[in-house]
């Protein structure tokens, strides 16, 4: 299990983890909520990654219903012997019409909003549907739902995808919703994990980020939402 040189052995942990790449991942498509399978490629990395994830011994596994995630999920499931628990809150962002379509389509066709998107508005809705803010808060009551499952010092893993996981960690670290395009997003199968701080009256904040985008190093960068 990692451990950090400050980190409070009674701190809870949360892990979010990026599913597999898919076909549409690698062809440059917006995938949004459309439940699209995991490649080839996307089947391998989440079995070589379940290894690593596996050795930080998650007590719980939940995961977005869709089923690229919840193939990623099994993996790591069947591995560790954690059965995997699924919540519709955790889906990739509802696009609307942007769903199937390329992102240079996006860009043509929708051109001012796909930039204020692209800009890190988080009022805009991409493809007439969600904003962040609204995938920010229902992956923030999804995700202090599941952490209220575990005892201190136990960690929790988290299945979704890049755009909501980057709204989720935005949310939960208090950060202003005009700054949340300061976190990079997560390629496929790549994992960030926070910290729960425990014990520090003064702190301003109840989770601090301490690995962002983390993975096998051979695994290829796909694009961000999905």
């Amino acid at each position: 299990m990692t451990r950090y040189p400050h980190a409070d052995p009674a701190a809870r942990r949360i892990i979010f983890w990026r599913h597999g790449r898919t076909e549409w991942n690698r062809s440059g498509l917006f995938q949004g909520q459309e439940d699209i399978d995991l490649d080839e490629t996307g089947r391998e990395q989440a079995v070589r990654a379940a290894e690593v994830l596996a050795t930080k011994q998650p007590s719980i596994i939940v995961s977005s219903d869709l089923r690229r995630a919840a193939d990623t999920a099994a993996a790591l499931g069947d591995l560790s012997g954690v059965e995997v628990s699924f919540d519709a809150r955790l889906r990739e962002t509802d696009a609307g019409a942007w769903q199937g379509l390329s992102f240079a389509d996006i860009d043509e066709k929708y051109a001012d909003d796909n930039a204020a998107w692209r800009g890190g508005d988080p009022e805009v809705r991409a493809g007439g549907a969600e904003n962040r803010l609204e995938v920010g808060e229902r992956m923030l009551a999804a995700v202090t739902d599941a952490v209220a499952r575990i005892e201190p010092s136990e960690t929790l893993v988290v299945v979704s995808h890049g755009g909501s996981i980057r709204a989720a960690l935005a949310a939960l670290m208090g950060l202003p919703p005009q700054r949340w395009g300061a976190l990079a997003g997560l390629s496929n199968c790549h994992w960030s994990e926070v910290h729960e701080v425990v014990g520090r009256a003064e702190a301003l904040f109840s989770w601090q980020l301490t690995e962002h985008n983390v993975g096998l190093g051979s695994l290829p960068v796909e694009p961000l939402e999905g």
